[in-house]
C-alpha cells in the first residue's frame, strides 16, 4: 500500500492468519539486525510486523535455538519477559516463548543470542547484565564495578530505585566502532575492543572512558527519553516522522549527564572531567553552524538535516547534542550561583520526573522553561528567559563567566601551531582531501571546495605525511600557490593564510578561586579523588 504498509488478499473465515517472511540481516550497528554464525543481534524494529488497529493487544514470540551442535551453547540477552505458566516458556538467558503487553514494549526490546560473556551486579534494587558479543580480553570484574558505580549514581539521582525490574546492556565488541541505542529496560552498544578495560590497566584510558560515558549516556536514558519524552511522541507515531524542538533538552541534558555521573560517581577526577568538558566545547566552537542554526531549529530539523549531513554540514547545522550538554552546563551553572548551591539541574530533571516520567504526561514544547521557573523560585524567570534565549539563538553561551564562578579557568588556544586553511579533511591513500570547507575562511574565500584533493603548496607536493608541516613553515597572512584536482581537472588557486584558529578550549583548576567557588564547584562535581 506504501513504503512500510501492507494488505493481506482473503481473510479466513476462522482461526488465525499466518505470514511467513525472510529478513535480510546484514547491519552491523545499533539499529536493525545482523545474524551470522558467531551471533544473533535484532531490533524488533527490524523483525516484527504490525498489526493495524491491534497495536494495543498482547503479543507473544518464540525464539528458537538454531539446529546444529556448534550452537548448542548459545544463550539469550534480552529484557523481555519471558511467558511464565505458558507450555514452552523461555527460562531467564534461555530460548522459548517472550511476551509483551503490546506491540510498543515488544519492540523496545532488542535481543542477542550466542556465546556472549556475561556479568552481572545489583543496581537500583534491581539485577542488570552486561552481555559482550565478539573477541576482546575485557575485565568483566572491573567493568561491572565501574558501571555498577554509574547507574547506581543514577538511581540516586531520580530517587533511588530503578524503574525496571531488569536492566541489559548488550554491547557487540569489534575492531573499529562506537554507538549506542537506548530502550526502556536495556541498550545496543557497539565498541571497539581497544575501548574495553583489561587486568591490571590501571587508570582508566581515554578509550575506556569514552565507552564509560557511552554506557553512562545510554543508562540515563532510561528516565530522560523513555519515561520523560516530549508531548510530540506520546503516542509515537511509527508510520510518519516526530517532529520536536525538544531534542537539545532530551539528547543535550543526557549528553552532559553522561560524563558528569562519571566524576559524581568517583570513576573520574576533576582534572579529568573538566579535559572531557573542554572538548567537547572545542568541538561545538570548530562548527560555523552554532552562529547560523539554533538547537531548537537543529531538534526540529533533525530528520532532514542532522541525520542526513553531508560537506556543508558544520556550516550549516550545530548539534543538539553537543551544544546542548554546554546549554545544560551554563544553566546548572547559573542555577547553583543564583540559589548559592542550593539548587541545581539535577533538582529540574526531578521534577520532570515526578510531572511526566512517573505519569506518563508528554512534556510540552515549553515544559522545560515552566520546570525551571517552579524549581527556581523567585530568580526562575530571568533563567527561563534565559534559556529561551540561549536554545532559540545563536549567540555565543556565557561559559568562560560561568566556570569562573566555580573556580574553574578557561583558555582558548590553538590547537595548531600551522596556519589555518579553514578546512577539514579527510585523508585516505595518502592523499590530502577537503572533506570540508569552512564559511569565511582562506579556502573558500580563494575558491577551493569539499571534494577538492590537494597536490601542491608552493610546487611542493602534497601528501598526508607532508601537510602540517608545509603548512607550519608559513607565516599568517602569506599567500601560497596551491594545485588541487577537482574531479579530474587540476586548478590552481591562490590562497592567503589565516592565523590558527583559537578553537581549542583547555579548562583546569583555577589556583586562586574563592572559597565560595570552590564550594560551588564541590556541590557540582562532588569530592576529588584523592590523588587529585
Amino acid at each position: 500500500m506504501d513504503k512500510h504498509s501492507w494488505r493481506t488478499g482473503k481473510l479466513p473465515k476462522a482461526g488465525a492468519l499466518t505470514l511467513s517472511y525472510e529478513i535480510y540481516a546484514w547491519d552491523l550497528s545499533v539499529r536493525a539486525a545482523h545474524l551470522d554464525e558467531s551471533h544473533a543481534f535484532f531490533n524488533g524494529t527490524s523483525v516484527f510486523l504490525a498489526v493495524e488497529n491491534c497495536t494495543d493487544q498482547p503479543c507473544l514470540v518464540e525464539l528458537l535455538r538454531p539446529e546444529g551442535s556448534r550452537y548448542r551453547g548459545w544463550r539469550v540477552a534480552t529484557a523481555l519477559t519471558p511467558a511464565t505458566g505458558m507450555k514452552g516458556a523461555a527460562k531467564l538467558r534461555g530460548f522459548g516463548l517472550y511476551q509483551a503487553s503490546d506491540y510498543d514494549e515488544l519492540i523496545d526490546h532488542p535481543v542477542e543470542m550466542g556465546n556472549f560473556a556475561l556479568a552481572s551486579f545489583e543496581a537500583g534494587g534491581v539485577p542488570h547484565d552486561i552481555v559482550l558479543t565478539g573477541r576482546h580480553d575485557c575485565d568483566l570484574d572491573r567493568l561491572s564495578a565501574d558501571l555498577k558505580r554509574i547507574c547506581d549514581w543514577q538511581n540516586a539521582l531520580f530517587g533511588g530505585g530503578a524503574p525496571m525490574d531488569r536492566y541489559v546492556f548488550m554491547a557487540m565488541i569489534v575492531g573499529d566502532g562506537y554507538g549506542g541505542l537506548e530502550h526502556r529496560a536495556s541498550t545496543a552498544l557497539l565498541a571497539s575492543r581497544k575501548d574495553l578495560p583489561w587486568a591490571g590497566m590501571g587508570k582508566p584510558t581515554d578509550g575506556y572512558k569514552t565507552f564509560l560515558g557511552l554506557c553512562s549516556h545510554e543508562y540515563f536514558h532510561t528516565w530522560n527519553v523513555k519515561r520523560i519524552k516530549p508531548a510530540a511522541f506520546v503516542p509515537y507515531d511509527l508510520s510518519v516522522e516526530n517532529y520536536t524542538h525538544l531534542l537539545w533538552a532530551f539528547e543535550g541534558f543526557t549528553s552532559y549527564y553522561d560524563d558528569l555521573a562519571l566524576v559524581r560517581s568517583g570513576l573520574l577526577g576533576h582534572e579529568e572531567y573538566l579535559d572531557l568538558l573542554g572538548k567537547t566545547i572545542s568541538n561545538v566552537h570548530r562548527g560555523p553552524g552554532r552562529l547560523k542554526q539554533s538547537v531548537a531549529e537543529s531538534s526540529f530539523d533533525a530528520w532532514i538535516k542532522y541525520y542526513r549531513q553531508d560537506e556543508n554540514s558544520p556550516n550549516a547545522i550545530v548539534s543538539y547534542y553537543q551544544k546542548g550538554a554546554l546549554i545544560a552546563l551554563a544553566l546548572d551553572l547559573q542555577l547553583r550561583k543564583m540559589s548559592d548551591g542550593q539548587i541545581s539541574l539535577d533538582d529540574v530533571m526531578r521534577m520532570l520526573w515526578d510531572r511526566h516520567g512517573l505519569t506518563g504526561v508528554g512534556v510540552a514544547e515549553d515544559g522545560i522553561f515552566t520546570a525551571v521557573e517552579d524549581v527556581a523560585g523567585d530568580g526562575g524567570k530571568a533563567v527561563a528567559h534565559w534559556l529561551k534565549r540561549a536554545v532559540n539563538g545563536t549567540e555565543e553561551l556565557p561559559l568562560a563567566r560561568l566556570l569562573r564562578d566555580v573556580g574553574v579557568s578557561y583558555q582558548a588556544a590553538s590547537g595548531s601551531k600551522a596556519p589555518s586553511l579553514g578546512i577539514k579533511t579527510g585523508q585516505g591513500n595518502g592523499e590530502v582531501r577537503l572533506a570540508s570547507v569552512f564559511d569565511g575562511g582562506p579556502a573558500q574565500q580563494s575558491g577551493l571546495s569539499a571534494g577538492d584533493t590537494l597536490i601542491a603548496i608552493d610546487g611542493i607536493k602534497v601528501t598526508s605525511g607532508n601537510f602540517d608541516e608545509l603548512l607550519a613553515r608559513k607565516a599568517p597572512g602569506t599567500e601560497v600557490e596551491v594545485f588541487a584536482f577537482r574531479r579530474d581537472e587540476l586548478m590552481r588557486f591562490c590562497v592567503t593564510l589565516a592565523p590558527p584558529a583559537q578553537d581549542t578550549i583547555k579548562l583546569g583548576l583555577a589556583g586562586k578561586a574563592s572559597p565560595e567557588a570552590k564550594r560551588l564547584r564541590k556541590g557540582w562535581l562532588g569530592p576529588d579523588l584523592p590523588n587529585n
